[in-house]
């Protein structure tokens, strides 16, 4: 066991060694996460690649592997067809294999969000060996408070069990989402999903930053976090902000709220290149450094 993470006993005595390995080399030895989000070429369709106030560079799928390629990331999160596609030119890129997504073209009011697996974690593990890509975990999507629940409840625990069987480790996106709820990003209801992901073993939890009526965001969100117990919660970047509004906010869910970490997608790869690059690694020296605003917001603009 390590001082910066848990073992969990469902990793065999055999795996230990490799699990260990995965959590030091994503976590860059600290404990916290800094997952490049890439699942949205699902997720969101073109929506966030291509429009105004995107780069160009984002139209083309391989800008997300270039800057996962040329940036200091914990893990680059998408789909196993994604990595088919494009990891024999990015074979040194810490991936996390996404097993469920779906599109965002079926509303809530047509239908309670579900996303069944794509894949097994046996279909990652034979892809993993067939192709040496630096695979270190496995990630799933449970919408707690949809009536498809009980389905992505069973698929997320039998992903987290054999995961961990083989020394990968897990991330839950836990997100309320459902007819039945009248906010999602209530802090309560988001901490008890957090709470949930903890119930099924994952190592990760990632949350959307929830909104109380009142008072301060960053404090809110440290109830899920004490929710999340052993299981350390990170979150979600959310649509595209100001740059020094984001390196702020993360300040405060790492420093105030107790995250281990953030999943940053739009606010990186809808940059040009250099400067997504240059984004990228301000979020892992906040991330992982702990350095200041300002020097986040230096390392941005390419004055350190």
């Amino acid at each position: 066991m390590s001082d910066k993470f848990t073992t969990p006993l469902d990793v065999p005595e055999d795996k230990r060694g490799d699990f260990d390995r995965n959590m030091e080399k994503a976590t860059h030895g600290t404990g916290r996460l800094m997952l490049f989000a890439g699942d949205q070429k699902v997720e969101h369709m073109n929506n966030d690649f291509y429009g105004e106030g995107i780069s160009t560079d984002d139209a083309d799928p391989e800008h997300l592997f270039r800057i996962a390629g040329r940036a200091k990331i914990g893990v680059f999160a998408t789909q196993l067809g994604l990595v088919a596609r494009y990891g024999h030119d990015y074979k040194n890129v810490p991936y996390l294999v996404k097993l469920n997504s779906k599109t965002n073209l079926v509303k809530k009011d047509q239908m309670d969000p579900q996303s069944a697996s794509w894949y097994t974690v046996d279909d990652v593990l034979r892809f993993k060996e067939s192709s040496g890509l630096n695979i270190l975990a496995v990630g799933y999507t449970v919408y707690s408070g949809s009536e498809f629940e009980s389905q992505m409840l069973h698929e997320a625990a039998q992903a987290v069990f054999h995961a961990h069987q083989h020394g990968l480790f897990t991330v839950l996106w836990m997100y309320p989402r459902g007819k039945a709820l009248a906010d999602e990003k209530d802090p309560h209801l988001v901490a008890g999903a957090a709470g949930v992901a903890c119930a099924l073993g994952s190592d990760f939890t990632k949350v959307n930053y929830p909104k109380p009526k009142e008072g301060d965001r960053a404090k809110a969100l440290n109830e899920a976090v004490v929710a999340a117990g052993r299981t350390k919660l990170i979150c979600a970047g959310g649509s595209s902000v100001e740059v020094k509004d984001f390196l702020q906010t993360l300040h405060d869910q790492l420093h105030i709220s107790g995250t281990f970490g953030n999943a940053t997608g739009r606010n990186i790869h809808q940059k040009s290149l250099d400067e997504a690059v240059r984004f990228a690694n301000a979020v892992s020296a906040l991330t992982y450094d702990s350095v200041s605003v300002d020097d986040a917001d230096a390392i941005y603009k390419g004055e350190k």
